[in-house]
């Protein structure tokens, strides 16, 4: 952010924020083109059950935020985190809270008071920022992948 902007403030994400997603997306372990990341947004940015912030500082993004709203049949309607990325060069500025705030009021326009995110157990730096956010941790889980044929 430069020297004389305050507070970082989140949009919704546009097309062409397309490149810097996936930038930030690679910078996270998950490459991506920019062809692959504008049909992801394009699905995302069209769909009235989620939602993507960004915070930007001229023609870079400084973060990103993915929310979505989600019914099973065992908890019934809640809202999740499923993506966060800060630049690196930005982070502890306060972007990743304002984006997580972005997230929060938009769940509650959806009518709903209660937000989860999971967080991988590697990325040990994401713990004590959610906490301090006020994210109390529920349960740990495993993750099992299997490939289809």
């Amino acid at each position: 952010m430069s020297e004389h902007s305050h507070r970082p403030t989140p949009r919704a994400a546009r097309m062409d924020d397309s490149a810097e997603v996936a930038r930030l997306c690679t910078e996270l372990g998950y490459p991506a083109t920019t062809d692959e990341m504008a049909a992801r947004l394009s699905v995302v940015i069209s769909a009235g059950d989620r939602q993507v912030f960004v915070v930007e500082d001229g023609d870079r993004l400084l973060g990103w935020i993915g929310i979505e709203l989600r019914t099973t049949l065992e908890t019934g309607r809640k809202a999740e985190i499923i993506g966060l990325v800060v630049d690196a060069q930005s982070r502890r500025s306060g972007t990743g809270k304002a984006l997580v705030e972005a997230a929060e009021n938009w769940v509650r326009q959806h009518g709903l008071d209660a937000i989860t995110v999971r967080s991988n157990t590697v990325r040990l730096e994401s713990h004590p920022f959610y906490e301090g956010i006020g994210f109390v941790r529920r349960k740990s889980q495993h993750v099992y992948l299997k490939t289809l044929e």
